[in-house]
């Protein structure tokens, strides 16, 4: 297995408030219109998984296997072209604040490493990056 992890994002949120919009995958609603169009052909989720399909990647499937309120939410592959897991890891930093980091840890085999490896902790920053702008209200 390799590990992706990303930056330590800040978001000017309680933790609470991070852990209840990620915990839920219905809150993705409120962001929809932010997905990329020109790079996503769809886009879908309810409560527990999220679809979406990126050329050249394909379909990739995300479900929720494990919550830990208030501080992760843990996500695995259902569908991916190789297996993968993903934690939100959500820290208060005080009452109005809190961090946030994601690790990835994936099957790659040893002949793709490296061809993988650099767009997976990309699209690992990427995610993070989103995440951190979303309002947490």
């Amino acid at each position: 297995m390799t590990t992706f992890e990303s930056k330590v994002k800040t978001i000017p949120y309680p933790q609470e408030n991070v852990y209840r919009n990620l915990s839920d995958l219905n809150n993705l609603e409120r962001v929809r219109d932010r997905v990329p169009q020109d790079k996503v052909n769809s886009f879908s989720f309810d409560r527990d998984t999220v679809s979406v399909d990126v050329p050249p990647v394909g379909q990739v499937t995300l479900r929720i296997v494990d919550r830990d309120e208030p501080k992760c939410v843990k996500f695995e592959a259902d569908h991916s072209p190789l297996p993968f897991t993903l934690w939100i890891q959500v820290l208060p930093v005080d009452e109005q604040t809190s961090k946030m980091k994601i690790t990835v840890k994936a099957d790659i085999p040893f002949m793709l490493k490296g061809m993988v490896a650099g767009p997976l902790q990309d699209g690992v920053d990427k995610v993070a990056d989103a995440l951190a702008l979303i309002p947490y209200e």
